[in-house]
């Protein structure tokens, strides 16, 4: 394989390939007729483990040393001095600025499609960090540079989005699963009618699930009758309505859920309504709570439930 097709398959520039050959003694065993090289198996190997680490958040000279000691037989070889600075880098890549180390793993791995790595990045960050501050600082700036990259870039970066977006939301269901089945009120969560992304959503309901609080999660774009027929039937104390865009913002809507009533007659009760997102712009409802973050929204949640 050549060094411009292995790295168009690890989603790396070809000059960080070379940076590290020449720097690092990370390279092909053998070269072509004509001095072109070529990577083998096992050379194809330590450089995968190379980007894996580095995603990680491990210095590349350190994870050189792991790569080379970790995949070819015998000693380490020494990583030598790096002879002159690495040209400023190329190709597809999702520059999020100052972030986590997890995040900077996140984006290279979802900008290389590699499903294992991103699988693991995520579940080691809710894990490690927990679910509010997984989100809010290793998924949500990811996932904001790869819609950057789309808007300005087309279809280009559409299959990174999708994918990192997707096992994003895998991630934040494994973790929603885990709370113990609804039996009584619940909170409802759910998306405004014309409302399409939930991932924000998805978030709430495994924030709620790390605190050991069921929720009824309705998702995306739950049609006005079959919202307010859920409030009725269910009689939640309190009903999150998430909204990311003003467009999608029903202010009417969240009216008459906040007016839906429930129980026996002189005993009647109403929920409380929490207007989630950044589409929800202008006066604050009236009885109705705005979080400013997932934070936030967890603890009215919480506050809320019996």
């Amino acid at each position: 394989m050549s060094t411009g097709v292995l790295a168009r398959r690890l989603g790396v520039p070809p000059t960080t390939i070379r940076s590290w050959e020449r720097r690092y003694g990370i390279g092909p065993a053998r070269r072509a007729p004509g001095r072109h090289r070529r990577w083998g198996p096992q050379d194809i190997a330590v450089l995968e483990e190379m980007c894996r680490l580095t995603s990680r958040g491990v210095p590349p000279a350190e994870a050189a040393r792991a790569a080379l000691a970790g995949t070819r037989p015998g000693p380490a070889p020494a990583v030598p001095r790096p002879i002159r600075a690495a040209g400023a880098p190329g190709g597809r890549t999702l520059p999020v600025g100052t972030v986590r180390p997890e995040c900077r793993g996140l984006a290279k791995a979802a900008v290389r499609l590699d499903v294992g790595e991103l699988t693991r990045i995520l579940r080691d960050s809710i894990r490690d960090l927990g679910l509010v501050t997984a989100w809010t600082e290793v998924m949500t700036p990811a996932l904001r540079a790869a819609g950057r990259q789309w808007v300005t870039e087309g279809e280009r970066f559409v299959e990174v989005e999708h994918l990192l977006s997707w096992h994003v939301a895998v991630a934040l269901r494994e973790v929603a699963g885990r709370a113990d089945p609804a039996t009584g009120p619940t909170a409802v969560l759910a998306c405004m009618p014309a409302e399409l992304h939930s991932l924000a959503l998805e978030a709430v309901a495994a924030g709620l699930a790390e605190r050991g609080i069921p929720c009824r999660m309705f998702g995306a774009a739950l049609p006005t009758k079959a919202l307010l027929e859920a409030v009725h039937r269910t009689g939640p104390p309190a009903v999150l309505l998430w909204s990311l865009i003003p467009r999608t913002a029903d202010r009417a809507l969240a009216g008459r859920v906040a007016r839906t009533t429930w129980g026996p007659l002189g005993a009647r009760v109403s929920p409380t309504v929490i207007t989630a997102g950044p589409g929800w712009t202008g006066p604050r409802l009236p009885g109705a709570l705005r979080p400013r973050d997932l934070s936030t929204a967890l603890d009215q949640l919480t506050e809320l439930m019996p």
